[in-house]
């Protein structure tokens, strides 16, 4: 198998590079192809149609969108075989994706957001770092990995903005409230002293002095939730969904919402109108007199 991991690194390497894709989006991909591999125990010019399907089969306990995302993984790898002439065909190509409904995902109320920021212990540093996280995941939409990233030089809290840079190295300008402006600034006064010269302009440092990390991120956002008593599963992008959804449901126009987040594409915004869509059903069939 010593072919398939030199294919793999060089994948990887054009995802990185000529994709320019995110290091967790490239984990993610070439993870997936990795465990293909070490199940079929083949080299990948000899991967047929019926060797994805019978692996697909073999992975029927997971959901219908984790195996749609591997075959999405295994199409991307077998099309970049295809371009690099060491395959003439895609066997993806004869593999139907499995049927999804539409993903509507998890939103908070406002006052569900309120409560879960309102329970942050602000009396130590941690604490307003936390906070301050908080309202900028919901006031600014922004990314879990963009709030992680985030430089003291993107802030620009006079003027009620950060640039952020986002997904393929695209930048974009979002509003920044007077909350998180003043989350921001009460954290800067009680910030730590950073770790190493290279943590001068992060952000949000961990207990180390360094830069914080996913996982401390999304453990946070778990505890608040709780100690809020909010009953939700919930994650970080939670607070993104819910900007975007609450944005929507006050009248903001689309392509406003799509240039904040920093959508690519407006169909990807489009699945907050359906959020409201959907609340405003469930609400109407809740209180309807022939329900």
């Amino acid at each position: 198998m010593d072919l398939t991991h030199k294919i793999l690194s060089d994948y990887s390497y054009y995802l990185r590079i000529e994709r320019a894709m995110s290091p967790n989006t490239v984990e993610a991909y070439t993870s997936d192809i990795e465990a293909f591999f070490d199940r079929v125990g083949i080299e990948p010019a000899q991967v047929s149609s019926k060797d994805i399907l019978e692996y697909l089969a073999a992975s029927d306990r997971l959901s219908k969108r984790s195996q749609s995302r591997l075959l999405s993984s295994m199409r991307s790898f077998f099309d970049w075989l295809v371009l690099e002439g060491d395959r003439k065909d895609n066997p993806c190509d004869a593999v139907d994706s499995p049927k999804l409904g539409r993903y509507l995902p998890e939103v908070l109320s406002v006052e569900e957001v309120s409560a879960i920021i309102g329970s942050v212990d602000i009396s130590t540093w941690n604490g307003k770092r936390d906070r301050a996280i908080l309202e900028v995941l919901y006031g600014c939409g922004l990314r879990v990995s963009e709030a992680a990233g985030l430089k003291i030089s993107q802030l620009f809290m006079d003027e009620g903005f950060v640039r952020i840079v986002g997904k393929g190295n695209k930048e974009r300008l979002v509003p920044m409230g007077e909350m998180a402006v003043e989350a921001i600034k009460e954290y800067l006064a009680a910030r730590p002293d950073p770790a190493a010269p290279q943590y001068d302009d992060i952000l949000f440092l961990n207990r180390f002095g360094k830069t914080i990390s996913r996982v401390t991120l999304f453990n946070m956002v778990k505890r608040q939730a709780m100690a809020a008593g909010v009953a939700k599963e919930i994650s970080p992008h939670t607070f993104r969904h819910s900007f975007a959804t609450h944005l929507i449901e006050n009248g903001a126009d689309l392509r406003v919402v799509q240039e904040m987040l920093g959508h690519e594409s407006i169909l990807t915004t489009e699945i907050y109108t359906h959020i409201d869509s959907s609340t405003w059903q469930r609400s109407i069939l809740e209180h309807h007199p022939r329900g």
